[in-house]
């Protein structure tokens, strides 16, 4: 058996050297860095810095990341635009080894510094710029190759192809499991979001019929579900990509989930021959000889070691959602970065109340003169919550009083009725952020 094994694992590892055109990865870079140029540039450009990071007191930042509040402040919009520029010099590979670096380093402090407007598309950016950093994305068709900067390069090993099939196949396992829940089954949350979209009254009249949400709904799973495979056998692949245009686009038309789609759609280019690939895009590139292994450009040890622990890390995060007690759906605790994408809807209001311990006089903290709008309609997960206490006890501190603080809060599960969602009793200013475990400060659901 141990024989067996060990020849399994050689002739996998043989496989995974194989040396394969890189018209991939080259083409993923190009496209990769023009997304991303046009969601810094997009970011200024339809007010999303304003609203988020400029016109606002504090960001909710991620646990444990605010000394990021920072950056808050107009100088954010050179920050975005500076973010666009690296992200074009990636796109045509100028300097890669230091701009893509940059570029990761900039979008982290980006998608750590908020969490008003959270979106999956955001995490999934920074996982691929982690995985670009060490891949040689620029070994042909770019001005560092133009430049005699970095060698040119025709081939790359086969594993460069299975780290984005890896990483999309995270993203949809998990996405198809988190579907599997009552309120999407029959349809109550498809209906709640088109309802909300941004559609002519014409088509949302249409959309919001019982059958077509229902069909949305399921056809949301069977996506979801059977893209990789299908994508990954040749008899379906094409098949496939026209489903993924579909599917994208028509989300993309209807949802206005910025560049989520385009770049969702990108990953197709790993899953078809590379062969293939150069002959679509880059028909003047010479065709890759078979070579030995060990002639194509190869990651070290080291490196492969950090990427296995970080591929583990992704593969393993989203599964602590069903380790923490309570239902994700009302608690909200794990729910970021598990790839539970467009699931709910999730509105709610919180006041908060203010004790001073010395005297025992209490009051309403005006939150208004601290939120904008946006922020207070956004105030009804824990996470951001426990901030917003933990803020307010600062403020107090910084005027030498001591306080506890109280939130009132009520949240609204896909149309439900309003339902306490903290324990009043609860001094939250007072309580530790549990990253990995229940916050028993949070009432039961209701429903």
């Amino acid at each position: 058996m141990n024989k067996r094994r060990e020849h399994i694992l050689t002739a996998m590892w043989k496989k995974a050297l194989q040396p394969i055109d890189n018209a991939p990865l080259i083409i993923f870079r190009i496209f990769f860095g023009f997304l991303f140029a046009c969601e810094s540039f997009g970011a200024i450009a339809t007010g999303w810095v304003r609203i988020n990071l400029v016109d606002v007191k504090l960001t909710f930042s991620h646990i444990y990341m605010d000394f990021l509040q920072l950056l808050v402040g107009p100088q954010m919009y050179v920050y975005f635009f500076v973010m666009g520029l690296v992200s074009l010099a990636v796109m045509l590979g100028y300097r890669y080894k230091w701009t893509m670096p940059l570029l990761t380093l900039l979008w982290a402090g980006a998608y750590y510094l908020q969490k008003t407007s959270y979106n999956n598309h955001y995490y999934l950016l920074l996982i691929i710029c982690v995985y670009m950093c060490f891949l040689p994305a620029a070994s042909y068709k770019s001005l560092d190759v133009k430049a005699n900067r970095v060698k040119e390069e025709l081939s790359m090993p086969l594993y460069f192809n299975w780290i984005f099939i890896f990483q999309v196949s995270v993203l949809y396992i998990y996405g198809t499991i988190a579907k599997f829940y009552p309120d999407w089954l029959d349809g109550t949350f498809t209906e709640i979001m088109y309802q909300s979209a941004n559609i002519p009254d014409g088509f949302k009249n249409v959309f919001t019929q019982k059958e077509f949400y229902l069909i949305i709904a399921y056809l949301g799973i069977i996506f979801d579900g059977l893209i990789v495979p299908a994508l990954l056998w040749k008899r379906t692949r094409t098949l496939a990509l026209v489903a993924s245009f579909i599917f994208h686009l028509f989300n993309s038309a209807t949802l206005h989930i910025g560049i989520f789609p385009y770049f969702a759609l990108t990953f197709a280019l790993f899953f078809y021959p590379s062969d293939q690939i150069r002959r679509i895009f880059l028909k003047k590139k010479a065709a890759v000889e078979q070579t030995e292994p060990f002639a194509t450009p190869q990651l070290s040890k080291p490196v492969l070691g950090f990427l296995a622990v970080f591929m583990f890390i992704q593969f393993a995060l989203p599964l602590r959602q069903h380790f923490i007690e309570g239902d994700i759906l009302w608690t909200d605790e794990a729910h970021r970065l598990s790839w539970r994408m467009m699931l709910r809807s999730r509105g709610g209001y919180t006041t908060f109340i203010v004790e001073n311990k010395k005297t025992g006089e209490r009051s309403f903290y005006n939150s208004q003169n601290v939120l904008s709008d946006k922020q207070d309609t956004r105030l009804n997960t824990s996470d951001m919550i426990w901030q917003m206490a933990q803020y307010i006890k600062k403020e107090y501190a910084d005027l030498g009083i001591d306080v506890a603080v109280y939130a009132d809060s009520w949240v609204s599960i896909n149309g439900r009725a309003y339902s306490q969602y903290i324990d009043p009793t609860v001094d939250l200013a007072n309580e530790s952020w549990n990253y990995f475990g229940h916050s028993t400060w949070i009432l039961p659901k209701p429903f």
